[in-house]
């Protein structure tokens, strides 16, 4: 019996050291569960940091971006708007160039200064043409308010509905933008 109990005892203990040894086998899971989870509470803390300055970085490099592009854009706005501003200026000069050389007598045109006159108006409108400036064509067409502005209107059975029958002042664009309107008579 003492035989048996001691036996017993040994089992028992044996028991006790697995069981004991589950408990330690567990404990130590769980602490290294605990370093792990605190590891990676660490990484994700500068995980986190990292995607935020990656995620800022990134809005910062997409705003630049669309600032270079604005500034691009704005800059040649700029300049269309400041050689429409100077085509704007130089159109009354046209204007009275026009004026005096159809003021002049049939029998003066073979004058020298005339003729330079005429040679200079030429090489103005050349010159602006180069630019990208052309007059718009008024007379015979149809009326178009992008282009003409109508400041006469009369009844003619001979002009087809809404043409242009004169042409007042004339209108010029710059590329695709109207500098400024024709002034014209519309008929019907």
């Amino acid at each position: 019996m003492v035989k048996e109990a001691v036996e017993d005892a040994k089992e028992n203990e044996q028991v006790m050291s697995e069981d004991e040894e589950k408990e330690l086998k567990e404990e130590a899971s769980e602490v290294k569960k605990e370093k792990k989870t605190s590891k990676r509470a660490k990484k994700d803390k500068k995980d986190e940091k990292i995607e935020e300055l990656t995620d800022r970085l990134t809005r910062q490099m997409a705003e630049f971006d669309n600032f270079r592009k604005r500034t691009d854009k704005e800059k040649s706005q700029m300049y269309e708007i400041g050689a429409k501003d100077v085509v704007e200026k130089i159109l009354p000069v046209i204007d009275n160039f026009e004026r005096g050389l159809e003021a002049v007598p049939t029998e003066d045109k073979d004058n020298s200064f005339i003729q330079g006159m005429e040679m200079i108006y030429k090489q103005l409108l050349t010159s602006l043409e180069e630019l990208g400036v052309k007059p718009i064509e008024a007379v015979g067409n149809p009326f178009n308010p992008d282009f003409h502005n109508a400041v006469m209107h009369v009844d003619d059975e001979n002009f087809g509905e809404n043409e242009v029958t004169e042409e007042f002042q004339k209108g010029y664009m710059y590329r695709d933008s109207v500098v400024r309107h024709s002034m014209v008579k519309v008929a019907n």
